[in-house]
């Protein structure tokens, strides 16, 4: 009994050598593949937006193509000032450009979810947009306009103090409108939210609305459809600046957009891009 004993312990003396061996091996592998997941996880951190955007082949846009001349439907196609401008930002990447077609007030939400890269959509860079993303430097110099029925009585800003006024949900005029802090020196009698400005301006034809507060550029194209019927007023109710959104916080986006921009303004190409539009409004 002894004798076996002593054979016994040996056998299981080295079984236990072999089970920490065989233990040792696979801590040091499972080092080697902790630090090597390491290693692509850090590279896929210092990847910025722009790198995916390369390695994807192309970026994307998204914009209301319901607002002549900016972006509209041309046919089967979208085209305007922001699409020419997009397409200098994708040309300047070397990837293809691919445009989202949303409504005007998902523009944000869309951008903050990460399904479009950047947002061009005549959109104004003012404080409450900043909080949720990045404004590119500004573009376009704007303005709010009052479009109203041939007659009206409404002939200021003033006048629209009381009335029915339409807006397109989610711009600077349905701010304005609406009026939420009650700040703004003209109150109008009701905001009436449209998701296209068009019906905006199809209601005041038809009399159901007093008014129609539009950025100037469209409530030109608007009048100019409709010249028998409708007209701008002279003074701008507000004036604003456009710029192009880019999500909170993506530096490498920041910094391609305003790299376009510069490069568009400082060789004049900008503005030939605007009066290429504005020509066709006949503006």
């Amino acid at each position: 009994m002894k004798k076996f004993s002593k054979i016994a312990a040996f056998l299981l003396a080295s079984a236990m050598m072999f089970t920490a061996a065989g233990c040792g091996q696979s801590s040091s592998a499972s080092s080697a593949a902790a630090s090597a997941a390491g290693s692509e996880s850090a590279s896929t951190a210092a990847s910025t937006s722009v790198d995916k955007i390369k390695a994807a082949g192309f970026v994307t846009m998204s914009t209301n193509a319901e607002f002549e001349p900016f972006e509209f439907k041309d046919g089967d196609k979208i085209i305007g000032i922001d699409i020419d401008i997009s397409n200098k930002i994708a040309e300047k990447l070397g990837v293809e450009l691919k445009v989202n077609d949303i409504a005007f007030d998902a523009l944000t939400t869309e951008l903050g979810s990460g399904k479009t890269n950047f947002v061009a959509a005549g959109m104004t860079a003012d404080e409450d947009r900043k909080k949720n993303v990045d404004f590119s430097d500004t573009y376009f110099d704007a303005s709010q306009a009052i479009i109203v029925l041939k007659g009206s009585a409404i002939k200021s800003p003033a006048d629209l103090n009381g009335k029915k006024v339409g807006v397109q949900q989610g711009t600077t005029g349905d701010t304005y409108c609406t009026n939420e802090d009650g700040k703004n020196e003209i109150k109008v009698g009701s905001t009436e939210r449209y998701a296209k400005g068009v019906d905006a301006v199809a209601d005041l034809i038809n009399g159901k609305i007093d008014a129609v507060v539009i950025d100037d550029f469209p409530a030109k194209k608007f009048v100019e459809k409709n010249p028998d019927k409708i007209a701008k007023l002279e003074e701008a109710l507000t004036t604003e600046q456009y710029a192009i959104a880019v999500p909170k916080g993506d530096k490498a986006m920041l910094d391609t957009v305003n790299s376009v921009l510069s490069e568009l303004k400082s060789s004049g190409e900008l503005d030939k891009i605007v009066e290429k539009y504005k020509e066709n409004l006949g503006a």
